[in-house]
């Protein structure tokens, strides 16, 4: 598998944010098409609309795992959302612990100086700990 973290940098390079980073780097994987990521993903950059709320890089970080942890079931929604919400609020708190928030705002200081983190670091951060939780182990996506 490529790194889906240097991709996810990649993409921020070229000037997606943080949150289409981070989902568009793993989007292929669910037969999702990039046009489609990126469009539901623009307006939850720089902290949701630009207003410095929940970084974007954990927004994208939470869609990803929606994607890979959900069972998708029309019938019975409620069958995997619990599992969801347990994994993904474990890697906010893991994101806060690295990043000192999950909070846009309180990362980046408002002024660009004393900085906790990048935009790029935080999209680095929220794409590692989609690869601890999901992919450092032996089983595959298929075998789940």
């Amino acid at each position: 598998m490529e790194n889906l973290t240097e991709k996810a940098i990649d993409k921020f390079n070229k000037g997606y944010n943080c949150c289409q980073s981070v989902l568009c780097a793993y989007c292929e994987l669910f037969d999702m098409k990039e046009k489609d990521a990126i469009r539901i993903t623009e307006a939850f950059g720089s902290g949701i609309a630009g207003l410095k709320e929940t970084c974007g890089a954990v927004t994208g970080m939470a869609m990803t795992v929606g994607l890979i942890n959900s069972a998708g079931d029309l019938d019975n929604p409620k069958k995997t959302k619990i599992e969801t919400y347990r994994i993904t609020q474990e890697m906010m708190k893991e994101f806060a612990e690295i990043n000192g928030s999950l909070n846009c705002g309180d990362i980046l200081k408002g002024d660009g100086f004393n900085q906790l983190r990048s935009c790029k670091g935080c999209v680095e951060d929220a794409s590692n700990l989609i690869q601890k939780h999901f992919f450092s182990n032996k089983t595959t996506l298929m075998e789940r």
